[in-house]
């Protein structure tokens, strides 16, 4: 099935390297994609050998001693040297770029893999609140992303707010939704609540899309403003930022500023969600996270932490949402898209759940990786002017996570942390834990 599938492509008129079937229509056909049938082969080829491969190796023992790559990215993934090496890295990036590509050469880079990343990655870790601290698998996240987008869009086009004074009520109605949410699922674990937070997401989208005189539905908000930089905006006119410092005008300036203003918010978000991991309600979002029925045995409500759980995911997610629309200047429906909930997921999933470092290495896999394959022109050489290697980003990103629930289960990063400890702080492995527990 796979083979006709990929390996064939249709065509309405006469072509070249197509064959017809007659007895179906005479003026459909088929035709080889990108340059024959030998490649599809190879592909084939690879998944079945790697399928072999996975039912001949032996099976894990339940309790084994964690390999020393395991060890290795454990002790890195905990280490103080890591952190502050990512922190500098991320603070000089647009400065290099700059430095090394030039204005035009590094607009590409500081946006699309550097903002864009940097959304993800709060996003990521806003979600990590609830999937991975607290244990509620949330599939409707992208809802809040929406809220707060929408709510900076229309204080800002209505009511001439600045992105400043409205960032802290987007986050604040994203929150109230997120509480809104947490109401009709205190109930629900697994499976149906995942089903909830699914429609949850729709419903706001269906919203966002039918209310056309409060939202302009499909049409979208435009004129959105952007932030400034202490009320000076970044426009060629006499009193832009270039003009005010004497600068020759270049849109690089603006990106750059966008650049540190996520930064600065995804900094807040990890400080505050790793501050409150070690609070009593970081405690209890752990306990109830590992087993629901012990959390309320030992007296904790459970109403209320899962509560503050959504509410507080949400609220990173809505400003991030206000962020991204004040990026963009424009928005509508189509940019908080199901698919859009799944990659934040996704993220978390392939990091490892409730890991920071893992959010922030599987952003940078899952989009940047995304985007360089738009760069990858060279292989049209290999598969004809017509191959696209973009396309195959569903594909790319099915086998990556297929591959990564085979050999690391647990995500990149799966160690363990533990918020309270006797005498020494000791890491706990994903290795040594059964999957699902602990």
């Amino acid at each position: 099935m796979f083979l006709p599938v990929v390996g064939l492509t249709t065509y309405s008129d006469q072509a070249t390297n197509s064959f017809r079937l007659n007895f179906l229509n005479p003026d459909f056909a088929f035709g080889k994609r990108f340059g024959g049938l030998i490649t599809t082969a190879v592909i084939v080829g690879l998944i079945l050998a790697i399928r072999l491969f996975v039912l001949l190796r032996p099976q894990r023992s339940e309790h084994k001693t964690p390999s020393k790559f395991a060890q290795t990215m454990t002790r890195i993934g905990m280490s103080p040297w890591v952190m502050w090496f990512g922190a500098g890295l991320a603070v000089v990036f647009p400065l290099v770029m700059l430095f090394a590509l030039g204005d035009k050469g590094s607009l590409k880079w500081i946006d699309t893999y550097g903002i864009q990343i940097m959304i993800y990655i709060m996003l990521g870790w806003g979600l990590n609140i609830v999937v991975g601290m607290a244990g509620l698998l949330d599939l409707g996240y992208v809802a809040f992303y929406a809220v707060g987008a929408y709510s900076y869009a229309l204080l800002s086009v209505y009511y001439g707010m600045t992105f400043w004074e409205c960032l802290p009520i987007a986050g604040f109605l994203a929150a109230l939704w997120g509480i809104i949410l947490g109401f009709p699922v205190l109930r629900l674990r697994g499976d149906y609540l995942a089903l909830v937070t699914l429609a949850f997401g729709e419903i706001i989208r269906s919203v966002l899309v039918n209310w056309k005189s409060f939202t302009h539905g499909n049409d979208g908000i435009t004129s959105i403003k952007p932030p400034t930089f202490f009320g000076i905006p970044f426009t060629a006119g006499p009193n832009g930022f270039a003009k005010t410092f004497d600068l020759a005008f270049s849109p690089i300036h603006g990106k750059i500023f966008f650049y540190y203003v996520i930064l600065i918010l995804a900094v807040m978000t990890a400080y505050i969600t790793s501050r409150m991991r070690r609070l009593p309600v970081g405690r209890a979002w752990e306990a109830l996270r590992e087993n629901e029925i012990a959390c309320r045995s030992l007296g904790i409500n459970t109403t209320t932490t899962k509560l503050a759980a959504f509410a507080s995911g949400a609220l990173f997610g809505g400003l991030a949402g206000a962020f991204f629309a004040a990026k963009q200047g424009f928005i509508n429906p189509e940019s908080f898209v199901f698919q859009e909930s799944v990659m934040v997921l996704a993220i978390v999933v392939l990091g490892g759940s409730g890991s920071l470092l893992g959010v922030v290495v599987a952003a940078i896999l899952l989009v940047g990786g995304s985007e360089i394959l738009r760069e990858l022109t060279f292989m049209k050489w290999i598969f004809g002017p017509d191959f696209d290697p973009s396309q195959y980003r569903p594909m790319i990103f099915g086998l990556a996570m297929v591959s990564m629930m085979l050999w690391k289960p647990r995500g990149l990063i799966s160690n363990r942390a533990p918020t309270v400890y006797l005498k020494e702080r000791k890491i706990v492995s994903g290795a040594l834990v059964q999957e699902g527990h602990g």
